[in-house]
């Protein structure tokens, strides 16, 4: 039973990046949605089996008690219909960082769930494409595009994580067809990043791109000299296949930066924090931020320390910095191409989390789930774990010092 929770949880892994793409509407929601439910039936049979359950860490611990916080909340909510149902997706969300720690037990199951992950990429990148080739989209003369169902900026945010990931894969994997599904996203996803028009995930890709650079340097230097090459054709041909209107969109961002109200977002805050200052230790109740401040529905905070200052007041957003601090912890435990990796995407995350409401997202817990494993096997497993994620030209060294020479005396 333990196994199928395993596989189970790649599929998981695997639908979380384009979930919002294929929901079956109430009650049974997002094919993710559905997936977690699965998971988690498969996953509580497979722990009874056993007879116990695996000794939590810090990181555990304080999700549990962010959680049972936001819980907290619906004794002094201002509505608790809309608190009642975000506690719901709150489980269903932060679940993953337990279900991630259980069930992956050696460093070829971290891999796993992040090839899991780039594979997810791949799917949420091609559907952009889609909309983007789409006959209704041409006739409208849309200037963004996303996969269906999805959110231009939450597109580029999930692209973004991915690409750090896939540098790490295309370096240590050492089958070709695992390392041509990583290789491959890298174009591809840029090209999606690109047509989703979004400003906080094109400065997010900035960041990959180093953190990308580092890891290819690190692992092949040809790799890197063939990007660089590459660039340049790269280059023609997005500025011919792209919309002009993406590429002017984009131009707007020193301004945006210097002066201006960051496309409305300041008013939001401003109004976020208003509400903070009347009720600042424990908040308005979760999910209220738009009830709260009298924004439309349609509105989120557009900043993950805003919405749960208004929502869960300082409590909340000091127990949601000890999970951040400890993943980063988690981060430096790790070593080589995996902390780059890591580090990365933990850095994009933090990023973009300053324009976006990230903490109601499977996509952060399952970074920070990852994460955490990462500093488990760290500490647990690390010679294991430095080898399945050191660069492929170390793993046939590694293999050719290890084996034994026929006649030698030993």
């Amino acid at each position: 039973m333990r196994r199928v929770a395993q596989i189970l949880l790649l599929f998981f892994a695997f639908a979380i990046p384009w979930e919002y793409s294929l929901d079956l509407g109430e009650p049974l929601g997002n094919v993710a949605r559905i997936l977690g439910i699965v998971v988690l039936l498969a996953a509580i049979p497979a722990v009874l089996q056993v007879g116990r359950i695996r000794r939590l860490g810090p990181m555990q611990w304080l999700a549990i008690t962010l959680y049972l916080w936001l819980c907290c909340t619906y004794f002094w909510t201002i509505d608790p219909t809309a608190t009642a149902t975000k506690i719901r997706a709150y489980f269903q969300e932060m679940m993953i960082v337990w279900l991630v720690w259980e069930f992956a037990d050696s460093p070829s199951d971290l891999r796993n769930l992040l090839r899991a992950y780039v594979a997810g990429s791949w799917v949420l990148a091609a559907l952009t494409l889609a909309d983007f080739r789409s006959a209704e989209v041409l006739a409208a003369g849309q200037m963004r595009f996303a996969a269906y169902g999805q959110d231009p900026n939450d597109v580029a945010r999930f692209l973004d994580i991915g690409f750090s990931l896939a540098a790490l894969l295309v370096t240590c994997e050492s089958r070709w067809p695992a390392r041509l599904l990583a290789l491959g996203y890298l174009p591809l996803g840029l090209f999606a990043l690109l047509l989703t028009a979004s400003r906080e995930g094109f400065l997010g890709a900035l960041i990959v791109l180093a953190g990308c650079t580092a890891l290819l340097l690190r692992g092949r230097s040809k790799w890197a000299l063939a990007a660089i090459f590459a660039l340049p054709f790269a280059g023609v041909m997005l500025w011919f296949t792209i919309p002009s209107e993406i590429f002017d969109r984009l131009a707007t961002i020193p301004a945006q930066l210097q002066g201006g109200d960051l496309n409305q977002r300041l008013n939001i805050w401003s109004a976020g924090w208003y509400v903070f200052a009347q009720a600042p230790l424990v908040g308005n109740g979760v999910g209220t931020f738009v009830i709260a401040t009298g924004l439309s529905p349609i509105d989120t905070a557009h900043n993950t320390v805003i919405s749960l200052l208004v929502e869960g007041g300082l409590c909340a957003v000091f127990l949601a910095a000890g999970v951040v601090v400890l993943a980063a912890f988690s981060v430096f435990a790790t070593r080589g191409s995996l902390r780059i990796a890591l580090a990365t995407a933990l850095l994009v995350w933090g990023m973009t989390s300053m324009a976006a409401t990230v903490s109601e997202s499977r996509i952060s817990w399952l970074l920070l789930a990852l994460i955490a494993l990462s500093g488990r096997l760290a500490a647990e497993q690390p010679d294991q774990l430095n080898f399945c994620f050191q660069p492929v030209a170390r793993h046939f060294t590694a293999s050719v010092v290890a084996r034994p020479i026929p006649g030698a005396v030993t």
